[in-house]
Protein backbone atom coordinates (compact mmCIF):
# COMPACT_ATOMS: atom_id res chain seq x y z
CA UNK A 1 0.00 0.00 0.00
CA UNK A 2 0.84 3.49 -0.50
CA UNK A 3 1.54 5.66 2.83
CA UNK A 4 3.48 9.30 3.51
CA UNK A 5 5.99 8.19 5.93
CA UNK A 6 9.22 9.52 7.50
CA UNK A 7 11.93 7.66 9.10
CA UNK A 8 12.70 10.24 12.03
CA UNK A 9 11.90 13.79 12.95
CA UNK A 10 12.57 16.18 10.49
CA UNK A 11 11.29 18.58 8.29
CA UNK A 12 7.87 18.50 6.26
CA UNK A 13 9.96 17.99 2.75
CA UNK A 14 11.01 14.75 4.46
CA UNK A 15 7.65 12.82 4.08
CA UNK A 16 7.73 10.41 1.45
CA UNK A 17 5.10 8.29 0.03
CA UNK A 18 6.11 5.19 -0.38
CA UNK A 19 5.49 1.39 -0.53
CA UNK A 20 4.92 -0.46 2.21
CA UNK A 21 3.19 -4.06 3.55
CA UNK A 22 -0.77 -3.51 4.50
CA UNK A 23 -0.78 -3.89 8.25
CA UNK A 24 -2.20 -6.81 9.50
CA UNK A 25 -5.12 -6.59 12.40
CA UNK A 26 -4.55 -8.25 15.77
CA UNK A 27 -7.37 -9.96 17.54
CA UNK A 28 -9.01 -6.70 18.74
CA UNK A 29 -8.08 -4.83 15.98
CA UNK A 30 -9.58 -3.18 12.86
CA UNK A 31 -7.78 -2.65 8.95
CA UNK A 32 -9.11 0.34 7.89
CA UNK A 33 -9.31 1.37 3.83
CA UNK A 34 -8.62 5.43 4.65
CA UNK A 35 -10.94 7.68 2.46
CA UNK A 36 -10.05 11.12 4.03
CA UNK A 37 -7.25 11.86 7.03
CA UNK A 38 -6.72 15.08 7.99
CA UNK A 39 -3.58 16.91 9.08
CA UNK A 40 -3.77 18.55 12.35
CA UNK A 41 -0.64 21.05 14.23
CA UNK A 42 -0.22 18.60 16.59
CA UNK A 43 0.83 16.02 13.56
CA UNK A 44 3.43 19.25 12.89
CA UNK A 45 4.85 18.52 16.26
CA UNK A 46 5.10 14.66 16.43
CA UNK A 47 7.02 15.08 12.86
CA UNK A 48 9.12 17.52 13.44
CA UNK A 49 10.10 15.74 16.99
CA UNK A 50 8.86 18.91 19.08
CA UNK A 51 6.06 16.94 20.73
CA UNK A 52 8.06 13.49 21.60
CA UNK A 53 6.30 9.97 20.88
CA UNK A 54 7.08 6.66 20.14
CA UNK A 55 7.84 7.09 16.35
CA UNK A 56 8.65 3.57 14.75
CA UNK A 57 10.24 2.96 11.38
CA UNK A 58 9.41 4.00 9.29
CA UNK A 59 6.40 6.43 10.57
CA UNK A 60 3.02 6.87 8.95
CA UNK A 61 1.85 10.27 10.19
CA UNK A 62 -1.49 11.64 10.68
CA UNK A 63 -4.14 10.78 13.73
CA UNK A 64 -7.72 11.31 11.89
CA UNK A 65 -9.20 9.07 9.57
CA UNK A 66 -12.48 8.37 7.71
CA UNK A 67 -12.79 4.94 6.34
CA UNK A 68 -14.55 1.41 5.78
CA UNK A 69 -13.48 -1.51 7.73
CA UNK A 70 -11.32 -4.43 5.10
CA UNK A 71 -10.51 -6.42 7.83
CA UNK A 72 -11.73 -7.23 11.54
CA UNK A 73 -10.08 -9.51 14.32
CA UNK A 74 -12.42 -11.67 15.69
CA UNK A 75 -12.91 -9.96 19.18
CA UNK A 76 -13.32 -6.22 17.38
CA UNK A 77 -17.16 -6.04 17.47
CA UNK A 78 -16.89 -4.75 13.87
CA UNK A 79 -18.05 -5.62 10.39
CA UNK A 80 -16.51 -5.84 6.71
CA UNK A 81 -17.72 -2.78 4.87
CA UNK A 82 -18.77 -0.81 8.23
CA UNK A 83 -18.43 2.86 7.81
CA UNK A 84 -15.92 4.41 10.25
CA UNK A 85 -13.89 6.91 11.39
CA UNK A 86 -10.93 7.37 14.42
CA UNK A 87 -9.10 10.49 15.45
CA UNK A 88 -6.10 9.27 17.95
CA UNK A 89 -3.32 7.22 15.80
CA UNK A 90 -0.16 8.38 15.18
CA UNK A 91 0.44 8.54 18.87
CA UNK A 92 2.44 6.80 21.60
CA UNK A 93 3.58 4.01 19.06
CA UNK A 94 0.58 4.01 16.84
CA UNK A 95 0.94 3.81 13.17
CA UNK A 96 -0.62 6.81 11.39
CA UNK A 97 -3.81 7.85 9.58
CA UNK A 98 -2.19 8.93 5.86
CA UNK A 99 -2.62 5.70 4.52
CA UNK A 100 -4.54 3.38 2.09
CA UNK A 101 -4.69 1.42 4.96
CA UNK A 102 -4.26 1.29 8.70
CA UNK A 103 -5.08 -0.40 11.65
CA UNK A 104 -7.49 0.71 14.50
CA UNK A 105 -7.49 -0.57 17.61
CA UNK A 106 -11.85 -1.29 18.23
CA UNK A 107 -11.52 0.42 21.34
CA UNK A 108 -10.57 3.81 19.41
CA UNK A 109 -12.87 3.30 16.41
CA UNK A 110 -16.22 4.66 15.90
CA UNK A 111 -19.04 4.14 13.53
CA UNK A 112 -19.85 6.84 11.14
CA UNK A 113 -23.44 8.03 10.97
CA UNK A 114 -25.27 7.61 7.64
CA UNK A 115 -25.24 10.23 5.55
CA UNK A 116 -22.11 12.17 7.32
CA UNK A 117 -19.80 13.46 4.60
CA UNK A 118 -16.08 11.63 4.53
CA UNK A 119 -14.16 15.07 4.29
CA UNK A 120 -16.28 17.51 6.29
CA UNK A 121 -16.34 14.86 9.25
CA UNK A 122 -12.75 13.87 9.00
CA UNK A 123 -12.02 18.04 9.01
CA UNK A 124 -13.69 18.07 12.20
CA UNK A 125 -12.82 14.92 14.50
CA UNK A 126 -9.67 16.80 15.82
CA UNK A 127 -11.54 19.96 16.93
CA UNK A 128 -14.33 18.57 17.65
CA UNK A 129 -12.96 15.87 20.48
CA UNK A 130 -10.84 18.81 22.01
CA UNK A 131 -13.80 21.39 21.89
CA UNK A 132 -16.16 18.76 23.45
CA UNK A 133 -13.33 17.43 26.39
CA UNK A 134 -12.15 20.91 26.95
CA UNK A 135 -15.46 22.17 28.10
CA UNK A 136 -17.64 19.26 29.44
CA UNK A 137 -14.61 17.30 31.12
CA UNK A 138 -12.21 19.67 32.26
CA UNK A 139 -14.27 23.58 32.14
CA UNK A 140 -17.45 21.45 33.83
CA UNK A 141 -19.58 24.18 31.84
CA UNK A 142 -23.20 24.12 32.98
CA UNK A 143 -25.75 26.43 31.58
CA UNK A 144 -26.56 29.63 31.76
CA UNK A 145 -23.21 30.28 32.60
CA UNK A 146 -20.68 32.55 30.17
CA UNK A 147 -17.65 32.07 27.90
CA UNK A 148 -15.31 33.74 26.28
CA UNK A 149 -13.94 31.83 23.27
CA UNK A 150 -10.76 33.99 22.24
CA UNK A 151 -9.81 32.69 18.40
CA UNK A 152 -13.16 32.02 17.10
CA UNK A 153 -13.26 31.77 13.72
CA UNK A 154 -10.41 29.16 13.96
CA UNK A 155 -10.38 25.11 13.63
CA UNK A 156 -10.41 24.75 17.05
CA UNK A 157 -12.45 28.05 18.64
CA UNK A 158 -15.48 27.56 15.41
CA UNK A 159 -16.10 24.00 16.94
CA UNK A 160 -15.88 25.41 20.66
CA UNK A 161 -18.46 27.88 19.94
CA UNK A 162 -20.72 25.52 18.44
CA UNK A 163 -20.76 23.12 21.30
CA UNK A 164 -20.68 25.63 23.77
CA UNK A 165 -23.73 27.62 22.81
CA UNK A 166 -25.62 23.98 22.48
CA UNK A 167 -24.71 23.59 25.89
CA UNK A 168 -26.68 26.44 27.10
CA UNK A 169 -23.73 28.85 27.33
CA UNK A 170 -23.54 32.43 26.74
CA UNK A 171 -20.86 32.44 23.95
CA UNK A 172 -18.92 35.81 24.13
CA UNK A 173 -16.12 35.56 21.34
CA UNK A 174 -13.12 37.61 19.75
CA UNK A 175 -12.29 37.23 15.88
CA UNK A 176 -11.33 39.20 12.69
CA UNK A 177 -13.91 42.39 11.86
CA UNK A 178 -14.35 39.86 8.60
CA UNK A 179 -15.37 36.64 10.40
CA UNK A 180 -17.81 38.10 13.02
CA UNK A 181 -20.78 37.33 10.91
CA UNK A 182 -19.87 33.67 10.57
CA UNK A 183 -19.00 33.69 14.25
CA UNK A 184 -22.29 34.89 15.46
CA UNK A 185 -23.90 32.25 12.98
CA UNK A 186 -22.29 29.51 15.03
CA UNK A 187 -23.90 30.91 18.05
CA UNK A 188 -21.93 33.29 19.87
CA UNK A 189 -24.50 36.43 21.47
CA UNK A 190 -21.17 38.72 21.56
CA UNK A 191 -18.40 38.71 18.98
CA UNK A 192 -15.85 41.55 19.51
CA UNK A 193 -12.46 42.46 17.33
CA UNK A 194 -9.15 40.64 18.35
CA UNK A 195 -7.17 42.80 16.97
CA UNK A 196 -8.96 46.42 19.40
CA UNK A 197 -6.53 47.14 21.48
CA UNK A 198 -9.23 47.51 24.59
CA UNK A 199 -10.69 44.06 23.99
CA UNK A 200 -9.90 43.17 28.06
CA UNK A 201 -12.24 45.95 28.26
CA UNK A 202 -15.12 45.45 25.52
CA UNK A 203 -14.71 42.12 27.58
CA UNK A 204 -15.65 43.11 30.56
CA UNK A 205 -18.40 45.64 29.37
CA UNK A 206 -20.09 42.16 28.09
CA UNK A 207 -19.88 40.29 31.03
CA UNK A 208 -19.21 42.98 34.15
CA UNK A 209 -18.85 39.99 36.92
CA UNK A 210 -16.69 38.37 34.40
CA UNK A 211 -16.79 34.83 32.37
CA UNK A 212 -16.85 31.36 34.13
CA UNK A 213 -14.58 30.19 31.53
CA UNK A 214 -11.97 32.18 29.84
CA UNK A 215 -10.49 29.77 26.14
CA UNK A 216 -8.07 31.48 24.31
CA UNK A 217 -8.30 29.20 21.35
CA UNK A 218 -5.34 30.89 19.58
CA UNK A 219 -2.50 29.82 22.25
CA UNK A 220 -1.50 34.24 21.58
CA UNK A 221 -3.12 35.65 24.70
CA UNK A 222 -1.82 36.36 27.61
CA UNK A 223 -2.64 34.16 30.54
CA UNK A 224 -1.94 37.69 33.18
CA UNK A 225 -5.20 39.30 31.27
CA UNK A 226 -7.31 36.09 31.17
CA UNK A 227 -7.09 36.39 35.05
CA UNK A 228 -8.31 39.52 35.52
CA UNK A 229 -11.44 38.74 32.92
CA UNK A 230 -13.06 35.34 34.80
CA UNK A 231 -15.06 35.33 37.59
CA UNK A 232 -14.71 34.13 40.86
CA UNK A 233 -14.62 30.42 40.94
CA UNK A 234 -13.84 30.74 37.20
CA UNK A 235 -11.81 28.34 35.04
CA UNK A 236 -8.91 29.53 32.24
CA UNK A 237 -8.46 26.87 29.59
CA UNK A 238 -4.91 26.39 27.96
CA UNK A 239 -5.02 24.00 24.90
CA UNK A 240 -2.48 26.27 22.63
CA UNK A 241 0.70 28.63 22.82
CA UNK A 242 4.09 27.66 23.11
CA UNK A 243 5.67 31.05 23.81
CA UNK A 244 6.93 32.11 26.75
CA UNK A 245 4.14 34.20 28.90
CA UNK A 246 5.35 37.03 31.34
CA UNK A 247 4.90 36.39 35.26
CA UNK A 248 1.24 36.25 36.75
CA UNK A 249 0.50 37.54 39.37
CA UNK A 250 -0.86 34.04 41.57
CA UNK A 251 -2.66 36.45 44.53
CA UNK A 252 -5.92 36.35 42.18
CA UNK A 253 -5.83 32.88 41.69
CA UNK A 254 -6.46 31.51 45.03
CA UNK A 255 -7.99 34.31 46.47
CA UNK A 256 -10.81 34.52 44.00
CA UNK A 257 -10.69 30.08 43.64
CA UNK A 258 -9.39 30.09 39.93
CA UNK A 259 -8.22 27.44 38.02
CA UNK A 260 -5.81 26.77 34.85
CA UNK A 261 -6.20 23.68 33.49
CA UNK A 262 -3.75 22.82 30.71
CA UNK A 263 -5.13 20.36 28.10
CA UNK A 264 -4.04 18.10 25.39
CA UNK A 265 -5.85 15.36 23.14
CA UNK A 266 -2.74 13.26 23.28
CA UNK A 267 -3.18 12.49 26.65
CA UNK A 268 -6.76 11.79 26.72
CA UNK A 269 -8.07 8.14 27.69
CA UNK A 270 -9.85 6.06 25.52
CA UNK A 271 -12.96 6.33 27.78
CA UNK A 272 -12.24 10.34 27.55
CA UNK A 273 -12.22 9.46 23.75
CA UNK A 274 -15.15 7.24 23.30
CA UNK A 275 -17.31 10.17 25.89
CA UNK A 276 -15.96 13.06 22.83
CA UNK A 277 -17.23 10.34 20.55
CA UNK A 278 -20.72 10.06 21.55
CA UNK A 279 -21.29 14.23 21.15
CA UNK A 280 -19.37 13.73 17.65
CA UNK A 281 -21.77 11.25 16.03
CA UNK A 282 -24.41 13.05 17.93
CA UNK A 283 -23.68 16.40 16.17
CA UNK A 284 -22.98 14.07 12.75
CA UNK A 285 -26.19 12.27 12.96
CA UNK A 286 -28.26 15.59 13.54
CA UNK A 287 -27.17 19.39 12.85
CA UNK A 288 -23.98 18.74 12.01
CA UNK A 289 -20.45 20.57 12.65
CA UNK A 290 -19.82 23.42 10.76
CA UNK A 291 -15.89 23.21 9.27
CA UNK A 292 -14.05 24.95 6.92
CA UNK A 293 -12.19 22.70 4.47
CA UNK A 294 -10.11 24.78 2.40
CA UNK A 295 -7.70 22.01 0.82
CA UNK A 296 -8.13 18.59 -0.23
CA UNK A 297 -4.81 17.13 -1.13
CA UNK A 298 -4.42 13.20 -2.79
CA UNK A 299 -1.98 11.46 -0.44
CA UNK A 300 1.14 12.33 -2.89
CA UNK A 301 0.58 15.73 -1.51
CA UNK A 302 1.16 14.86 2.38
CA UNK A 303 3.97 16.89 2.54
CA UNK A 304 2.64 19.88 1.35
CA UNK A 305 -0.40 19.49 3.56
CA UNK A 306 1.99 19.36 6.59
CA UNK A 307 3.61 22.86 4.74
CA UNK A 308 0.47 24.79 4.76
CA UNK A 309 -0.43 24.07 8.16
CA UNK A 310 2.54 25.71 9.51
CA UNK A 311 2.47 28.41 7.80
CA UNK A 312 -0.87 29.25 9.50
CA UNK A 313 -2.94 28.47 6.24
CA UNK A 314 -6.41 29.27 7.72
CA UNK A 315 -9.34 26.06 7.49
CA UNK A 316 -8.65 22.67 7.71
CA UNK A 317 -6.47 20.60 5.57
CA UNK A 318 -7.84 16.77 4.40
CA UNK A 319 -5.51 14.18 2.63
CA UNK A 320 -7.27 11.85 0.40
CA UNK A 321 -5.89 8.54 -0.23
CA UNK A 322 -8.35 6.99 -2.34
CA UNK A 323 -7.73 9.60 -5.04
Amino acid sequence: MRAACVHGPGAADDIRVESIPVPVPGPTDVLVQVHAAAVNQVDTYVRAGSYVTPMPTPFVVGRDLVGTVAAAGPGSGFGIGEPVWCNSLGHDGRQGSCAEYAVVPAERLYRLPAGADPVTTVAALHTAATASLALHRDAEVRAGQSIFIGGAAGNIGAIAVQLAHEAGLRVIASARRDDRDAVRDLGAETVLDYGDPDLGERVRDAAPAGVDVFWDTSGKGRLADAVQLVATRGRIVVTAGRRRQDDVDLWPLYTRDIRVIGFVISLASVSDLAAAAGTINRRLAGPGLAVRVTHELPLAEAARGHELVEAGTRGRIVIRPDR
